[in-house]
């Protein structure tokens, strides 16, 4: 019987030291457990954010060409701006200015809307276009807006 008793003293002691090495564990545990968990949530707040800057850019480009269609199938320089939305996300607004020769038709068009920025004495100039395009969104963590301008040729 003493024997056991004596097992039990030091018994105790055993489970004293390994309740403060269980609660050191448990603690250094959690620590890596919370940095872990704000770690993945900031990388989902930046993936997020990354897709739909990704996607507002690859439609800043894809509005641009349909300006390009628009202006191409309307009389020479007529078209001032564009607005829609897509997907009930995006907004997109596309604005055109136009520089052309004095005296040409594209001219008088660009004048009487208002979007004519200047005319060029040289004739291989005729019909030329910057295209601003501005797209938008409130999707994300943070508003998103997104801004291309181009220079093209009719």
């Amino acid at each position: 019987m003493q024997r056991k008793k004596c097992l039990l003293k030091a018994s105790s002691q055993r489970n004293g030291i390994a309740m403060i090495m269980a609660i050191t564990v448990i603690v250094i545990i959690a620590t890596i457990m919370a940095l872990s968990l704000r770690l993945t949530s900031q990388t989902s707040k930046k993936t997020t954010d990354l897709y739909l800057y990704e996607q507002a850019a690859i439609l800043s480009h894809s509005a641009a060409e349909y300006a390009m269609l628009k202006m191409s199938q309307a009389n020479p320089c007529s078209i001032a701006t564009i607005n829609y939305t897509y997907n009930g996300t995006y907004d997109i607004n596309t604005s055109m200015l136009y520089i052309s020769t004095a005296g040409s038709t594209c001219e008088s068009n660009a004048t009487a809307i208002g979007r004519n920025y200047g005319t060029t004495a040289h004739p291989t100039s005729n019909g030329t276009v910057i295209i601003d395009v501005s797209v938008m969104t409130n999707q994300g963590s943070e508003p998103i807006r997104y801004f291309r301008r181009s220079i093209q040729k009719l």
